[in-house]
């Protein structure tokens, strides 16, 4: 399946009264660092504490009743995790969830509260698609991708729906779009609905340094992967590359890449707590951290940030709020 603006706009009908429509947040605090007027989409506030619950609601309201009934299947780090279990559980159907053993506690927890099944693995040595296809097969459940499924763009898609008319409320219409990118099903999503909606407004990924495999994927014109697959703090975005599906609509949409540091997502964390009140994870946050701390990279009076995801452990976001005197 092709995802269109139209399948985009009949994902955010079966989404409504499913999702919040999440604010777009401003502080004259984070202007004075980036230099320039500064938005942030805050899908941190979501269900599920993530845009994921997007995707996943959008994927599994799409299935016909019999593949439904049978229940899904999803590999994630935990933030597609909750959503994808968050929708099979309010739809009273089976959900495994395949996560790699380094996730965030706090991920796995809220996984199984939701009512999941959670199997885990190794993210270093095991294969995640193996793992989600063999138990796919063997229980009948359909395999809901992270983000190389058309169903999850298009429901990741309904954040650009909303941003176009909250940009356009707050007067902006030329600006840099910048949101977190692991394996693009988000990224590619944003850019579709604001071509049709908003073109003034160009999506750019960002990345966590180290797993930039989308801005060098860009940068050459083709899909490359990254040689680690682990050792960020960024765990929510850390993909082996961009999708088949995600990939080429990045190409023709998107503008080059960014790459913050993990110090730099932390600084934005900590920026973020303190004068927005909003609580991010690192990889939830490298989009800020690119507005903020990356201003010679962009051009005009405005840039958007989306903040991805908000579920972080204790000690991750107390280091984040360590580096708040770093911070302008």
């Amino acid at each position: 399946m092709r995802v269109t603006p139209q399948i985009i706009e009949a994902a955010a009908a079966r989404l409504a009264g499913h999702v919040r429509q999440t604010p777009l947040l401003s502080s004259p605090f984070l202007d004075r660092i980036a230099g320039r007027r500064v938005l942030v989409k805050a899908e941190c506030l979501q269900h599920t504490g993530s845009f994921k619950a997007r995707g996943g609601w959008a994927a599994v309201s799409a299935l016909d009743a019999a593949a439904r009934a049978r229940g899904v299947i999803a590999y994630s780090s935990g933030n597609h995790a909750q959503g994808v279990a968050r929708a099979a559980a309010s739809f009273g159907v089976p959900a495994v969830i395949v996560m790699p053993s380094d996730a965030p506690e706090p991920k796995i927890a809220n996984t199984r509260a939701l009512g999941a099944e959670v199997v885990l693995y190794d993210r270093a040595t095991g294969d995640r698609d193996a793992i989600g296809a063999e138990i796919a097969q063997a229980r009948g459940l359909t395999l809901v991708k992270p983000f190389d499924d058309a169903q999850v763009i298009a429901g990741q898609g309904t954040v650009g729906l909303e941003l176009a008319a909250q940009a356009a409320a707050e007067g902006v219409t030329q600006a840099d779009v910048l949101v977190p990118c692991g394996g693009g099903g988000l990224t590619a999503g944003v850019a579709l609905a604001l071509e049709a909606r908003a073109p003034g407004l160009q999506v750019r990924p960002a990345e966590p340094e180290g797993f930039d495999d989308t801005a060098r994927s860009l940068a050459a014109g083709r899909i490359v992967r990254n040689e680690a697959r682990a050792g960020s703090l960024c765990d929510a975005i850390l993909t082996p590359s961009p999708g088949e599906i995600t990939f080429p609509i990045m190409a023709r949409l998107c503008g080059p890449g960014l790459v913050v540091t993990e110090d730099e997502a932390l600084r934005a964390m900590a920026a973020a707590f303190a004068h927005l009140r909003i609580v991010l994870e690192p990889g939830g946050a490298v989009a800020l951290a690119a507005a903020l701390f990356h201003a010679p990279a962009m051009t005009g009076n405005a840039v958007i940030a989306v903040a991805s995801g908000g579920n972080v452990g204790a000690d991750t976001f107390r280091m984040a709020l360590d580096r708040a005197g770093d911070t302008p």
